[in-house]
């Protein structure tokens, strides 16, 4: 059977950030190889520079559509999308009947596709990235109250609630307890993110993710500090970008490890798998994850994982049969973790070994590209 799918979402590559959306832009590509008519519109408010494509992410095109700047906004942003791109969409159903709209994220992707499925009479699904499922812990006030309104009336009209986790399936279902939800994994590119022969740099933490404080590296670098006493040779390469590259930067001069911790910026994906393969170990101590790609991707090279309990990610790990698991915040725990990885060959070869067999076994791009084929075939008929 063919459907023809389109797909609304914030998050996709584009030649300023190849790696923002990689989540979205690899499934699509297993979906078309499926035999699935997909048709993507990234979107982007008018206010910020625009997106420009890149042929590697695959078929798509942007679209910036007029919004109030900053929280305020949100709540009313998918009416402000769907003005913007119906001219378009109803274009590309005359053209080929549109059969499912795939929004990510309820606002503004969600609340637009509630519009549109109203104005073409197609159903539609969304998928939750992550846990603030109604937009109430970067709203404040009235802002909040707004949002979350917006957000349940897209959780209640979808035919399917895409959950990347429990976790987010928990945060959604607590506010709109009548959603038909669906967890839906995310998935490894295993053919980027691949174990290497290649002999790992000696004792190189990698951690990967946005330079913000909920993800933990103020944490790490005080690891980093407490173990160089006892491991003179440790490295840790920091990948990413965020409000928080010179408070950390700055935190690791006074703690002295100015000279081991390298700040790599934003990285394309390659590039990414590269250091995840070169590493000796991955660590992200982060206490606000819907689940964590870098998590997963990390783990499909064949490395042992450092996360917190209480996140999504607790889900795929096992603590101490495919990785480690510390309690948010607790920089003695993550110190202690890190230690054992670092002096205990044996336990990190085990654990990559047991995460790589992870991965392979339920949690590739393939496998949820067949979920995701699933759901659509149920929100069709």
């Amino acid at each position: 059977m063919t459907f023809h799918v389109l797909t609304l979402t914030p998050f996709f590559p584009s030649a300023q950030n190849e790696a923002y959306g990689g989540f979205i832009a690899e499934p699509l590509q297993g979906l078309r190889q499926c035999g699935v008519n997909v048709d993507v519109i990234g979107v982007s408010p008018a206010h910020k520079r625009k997106p420009h494509k890149i042929s590697s992410a695959g078929p798509a095109e942007w679209q910036r559509y007029p919004c109030i700047p900053g929280n305020p906004g949100l709540s009313s942003a998918g009416a402000f999308l769907f003005a913007r791109i119906l001219r378009r969409v109803r274009k590309l159903h005359l053209a080929t009947p549109i059969d499912l709209i795939h929004a990510h994220a309820a606002l503004p992707c969600g609340h637009a596709a509630v519009l549109l499925s109203r104005e073409l009479g197609v159903p539609y699904v969304v998928t939750v990235h992550g846990l603030d499922a109604f937009f109430t812990n970067q709203s404040t006030g009235w802002a909040a109250t707004l949002c979350h309104r917006a957000a349940q009336y897209v959780y209640k009209g979808a035919q399917r609630v895409i959950c990347i986790s429990e976790r987010v399936q928990d945060a959604v279902l607590a506010g709109a307890p009548k959603a038909q939800s669906v967890v839906v994994y995310n998935g490894v590119n295993v053919d980027l993110f691949s174990r290497s022969a290649a002999p790992v740099d000696p004792a190189t933490i990698l951690s990967v993710g946005n330079l913000i404080p909920s993800k933990g590296h103020e944490l790490l670098l005080r690891s980093i500090a407490s173990l160089r006493p006892a491991y003179t040779g440790v490295r840790c390469e920091i990948i990413g970008e965020g409000p928080e590259r010179e408070p950390l930067k700055k935190l690791a001069e006074q703690l002295g490890i100015s000279d081991v911790v390298t700040f790599l910026g934003r990285r394309n994906r390659s590039s990414v798998a590269d250091a995840m393969r070169r590493c000796t170990l991955f660590a992200l101590p982060s206490s606000y994850e819907g689940l964590g790609c870098v998590y997963l991707e990390a783990m499909a090279c064949g490395k042992p994982i450092i996360g917190c309990r209480g996140q999504g990610i607790e889900e795929i790990v096992q603590h101490g049969r495919n990785g480690l698991l510390v309690n948010p915040g607790n920089v003695e725990e993550l110190t202690a973790a890190i230690s054992l990885l670092l002096q205990r060959p044996r336990i990190r070869e085990e654990l990559g070994m047991a995460a790589h067999e992870t991965i392979h076994f339920s949690l590739t791009i393939q496998q949820q590209v067949q979920e995701l084929l699933r759901i659509y075939q149920e929100s069709i008929a």
